[in-house]
């Protein structure tokens, strides 16, 4: 297994966090820009809403094969290739002239972030087998990747303040540049296995994913009883029922069955796709509120929202000492129940709420929370892998972002339910994160044990 040295390591650790910091502040800084988009390229709603989904759809779809395509090719050069592709698309929709080059852009994007994102999960697992240097190495990350997802709202209102929408494309550009050019001198290549894909499982895995999130994100806007929603999830079912059958008979598997087996791993994985969901509901249905009801603008939005950035590093920062010290459970059910106590107070919003009074405490609690479960889960994820892998298991574990999505269509179908005020259907929207929150406190402890934090299987052998 390749090891790096302390400077090395830090080189290594400062290129991928800002690959993350590109990648997932991509996510909340084109949302702001969609209004100025749509004035400036004279799109349709129905074009506008696809700047968001196109990236969505093909970057879920391909995370798994994104992921084993680092294990057979090399996750230096899948991350490389990844970083790559999303810095050319990056100026694609910075330079585009018409809504169907700009879309063109976003599914690059998305492929780039498909194959850069597991691979530099895996660069952290192969590169860093102690567990306390591994677990730093993740929060560092995680922090990163959580600071450009919240930081978007903010960059996206300054740059449109300043300039233009272009440039919440173009922003990326100076970034990639730099990380594909460190890449070959900060990173080494990880040991490939032999072998070949597994086509048939990347074809089903890849459609049934795909189809799994359109039809999540058209639930989103036609409701859940739509024909092409339920034909598209339907589909998807079919599809990824075929993929567990594909995969349990495949010699050289796209995501080994076996990874789910782990109860920890497993655990890991509901962990972040409850997260994410409520995550991605609460600050959808929380920038409806400050907009709509208090008034903000779009700067003033992102900056209702920096207070969180704090907590989520604060929290990172701490989760590696306290993985071992107190366990995986006890971090998780912390985490869960901040979490739990945020979304709780937030159902309490009324017309009369003030931002200090209903606002700033949550997203303060929410923070705290969502950092001690994010990279808790992401350490136990990628812990005791056997050797080869390390990719399957990143794409496995980014999967779960799938949830944003998820979340946001549930909740939508919640907040329409409730005959009431614009307010009280925000309050019930809220009420059902407050859910999500509980089943992610009920997983904490009823199925994490402190032996999830132990040296990685693979270590010297990969």
């Amino acid at each position: 297994m390749p090891t790096y040295a302390p400077t090395r390591g830090a080189l290594l650790l400062g290129l991928l966090a800002a690959s993350q910091v590109m990648l997932l502040l991509d996510l909340t800084i084109v949302n702001v820009a969609l209004p100025s988009i749509q004035r400036d390229l004279d799109t349709s709603a129905a074009q506008l809403s696809w700047v968001v989904n196109t990236y969505t759809l093909v970057f879920s779809g391909l995370l798994l094969l994104g992921g084993r395509a680092g294990d057979i090719l090399g996750h230096r050069r899948v991350f490389t290739a990844g970083a790559a592709l999303f810095t050319a698309a990056s100026l694609l929709g910075g330079l585009a002239v018409n809504p169907e080059l700009l879309l063109l852009a976003r599914a690059g994007q998305g492929a780039g972030a498909a194959l850069a994102g597991p691979a530099s999960l895996a660069l952290i697992s192969t590169g860093f087998p102690d567990d306390r240097a591994r677990n730093r190495a993740y929060a560092v990350t995680t922090s990163a990747g959580s600071v450009g997802m919240l930081l978007g709202l903010v960059a996206g209102g300054l740059l449109i303040e300043w300039g233009t929408w272009r440039w919440t494309f173009l922003v990326n550009v100076p970034v990639g540049a730099a990380v594909v050019a460190l890449s070959r001198w900060c990173l080494h290549e990880s040991p490939r296995i032999r072998g070949r894909f597994d086509a048939a499982g990347a074809l089903t895995a890849t459609a049934g994913m795909t189809l799994l999130v359109y039809g999540v994100v058209r639930a989103a806007e036609s409701g859940w009883s739509d024909g092409p929603v339920a034909a598209a999830l339907t589909a998807a079912a079919v599809l990824l029922a075929l993929f567990v059958a594909v995969e349990a008979r495949a010699p050289q598997p796209i995501m080994s069955l076996g990874l789910l087996r782990d109860r920890n791993r497993a655990g890991a994985c509901v962990m972040r796709l409850l997260l994410t969901a409520a995550m991605s509901g609460m600050m959808f249905f929380l920038t409806l509120y400050v907009q709509g009801v208090l008034g903000y603008g779009p700067l003033e939005t992102g900056l209702a929202f920096l207070p969180t950035t704090l907590t989520v590093i604060a929290a990172n920062r701490a989760v590696p000492s306290l993985l071992t010290r107190v366990g995986p459970m006890k971090v998780m059910a912390a985490g869960s129940v901040l979490t739990v106590i945020g979304m709780a107070w937030l159902t309490q919003i009324s017309a009369a709420s003030t931002y200090v009074s209903t606002i700033l405490g949550p997203v303060l609690l929410f923070g705290a929370g969502h950092g001690l479960v994010s990279v808790a889960a992401t350490a136990i994820a990628m812990t005791g892998l056997p050797a080869g892998e390390h990719g399957g298991a990143s794409g496995l574990i980014q999967t779960t972002q799938v949830g944003g999505p998820l979340g946001i269509a549930v909740l939508v179908a919640v907040y329409e339910e409730v005959d009431g005020s614009r307010v009280q259907s925000l309050a019930g929207a809220f009420t059902g994160a407050l859910v999500l929150s509980l089943l992610m406190l009920v997983t904490a402890l009823t199925v994490f044990r402190r032996a999830a934090v132990r040296a990685p299987a693979s270590a010297g052998t990969s």
